[in-house]
C-alpha cells in the first residue's frame, strides 16, 4: 500500500512540474502541491518494512525521512531550488526503486 502511495505522489510531482521550471516557480498553487506530495512520500517510506529497503542499499532511506521533516517544520525556509534539484535528481532513481520492489511483491 505504502508502496502505490508513493509512486502516485511521485505521478503527481511530475505532472506539477511538468510545465517547466519557470512554470513551477511562478506557481505557489504548483510549488505547494509539490510539497504536499514530496511530504506524503517522505511519510509513506518511513513506513515501509526495513526488508523492503534493504532490497534497495542505493537509496537513501534515512535521508528521505529527514527531509520529510524539513518540509514539515521549516515550511517557512523552503529553498526551491533545492525542491527542483530533489525533484530531478532523486526523484526518478526513487521511482524506478519503488517500481522495483513492486515488481517483487506477489
Amino acid at each position: 500500500m505504502y508502496l502505490r502511495h508513493i509512486l502516485e505522489s511521485i505521478s503527481r510531482i511530475e505532472r506539477h512540474v511538468s510545465g517547466g521550471r519557470d512554470t513551477f516557480f511562478a506557481s505557489d498553487v504548483l510549488q505547494d502541491a509539490t510539497m504536499r506530495n514530496l511530504q506524503t512520500l517522505s511519510e509513506a517510506t518511513q513506513r515501509l518494512s526495513e526488508a523492503a529497503k534493504a532490497t534497495q542499499p542505493q537509496i537513501p532511506w534515512p535521508q528521505i525521512a529527514a527531509f520529510r521533516n524539513v518540509l514539515v517544520h521549516n515550511y517557512l525556509g523552503i529553498d526551491l531550488e533545492q525542491i527542483w534539484t530533489v525533484i530531478h535528481r532523486d526523484i526518478p532513481p526513487l521511482k524506478q526503486a519503488v517500481s522495483d520492489i513492486l515488481a517483487t511483491q506477489p
